[in-house]
């Protein structure tokens, strides 16, 4: 079995890939970042004979060079490339979200694990090879939180006003339509940006839009 690791910190990097050779799995690649992750996952691996995508890919969410999301982006991508390309999320966080995006498509096998509930090598191997053969692997922690993550966190007007900001209009227009004030308007932004764990506005539009909230 072929295996493609994207992980940001040596030791582990090192780490996983000695456990699943181990195990008798074929660690083709061992990247730190997205680009290269998205490379080894669609465009072979340099030295690897056997070439084309791997048989399943163990990825961290959180990649550099900014450290949010860049590992899962690069996994949804070659996915989009290499529909059913089965993909294993190992991360430190329960992320609610993202993982709802991945866990949207329906074909191939789809794991998210946390990084500290995975207990024994054996555990974990047991996940490799039931996400490659097709399965889905859901730490519980993550179901229960996405369970508690199903209604928006917006209030209505936060919403209505996130929503227009999402098709582009400015905050004056927004104001005007929705009979409020400039300042009540930018204080509903940031509002919804806070609850949403947003960097700024439009992460936040991201976010919601990714949720079906808008």
């Amino acid at each position: 079995m072929r295996v493609v690791i994207a992980e940001d910190l040596f030791l582990l990097r090192d780490g996983l890939t000695r456990m699943l050779a181990a195990h008798g799995l074929d660690v083709t690649a061992a990247v730190d970042n997205g680009e290269d992750l998205l490379e080894a996952l669609t465009g072979g691996s340099p030295g690897d004979p056997a070439g084309g995508p791997p048989d399943v890919a163990v990825v961290d969410v959180r990649l550099p060079p900014t450290f949010t999301d860049e590992g899962l982006r690069a996994a949804l991508a070659a996915r989009r490339e290499i529909p059913g390309l089965p993909v294993l999320v190992l991360s430190q966080y329960v992320e609610q979200l993202y993982a709802r995006e991945l866990l949207a498509e329906g074909r191939g096998g789809i794991g998210y694990l946390l990084k500290d509930r995975v207990f024994d090598s054996r555990q974990f191997v047991d996940a490799v090879r039931r996400v490659a053969a097709g399965e889905r692997v859901i730490d519980q922690k993550l179901a229960l939180a996405a369970l508690e993550m199903k209604e928006s966190p917006l209030t209505d007007r936060e919403t209505d006003v996130l929503r227009r900001f999402a098709v582009g209009a400015d905050l004056p227009e927004i104001a005007a339509e929705l009979f409020l004030s400039y300042g009540t308007v930018r204080n509903y932004l940031a509002a919804a940006v806070t609850k949403l764990g947003g960097r700024n506005r439009m992460d936040a539009v991201q976010i919601a839009t990714k949720a079906g909230w808008l």
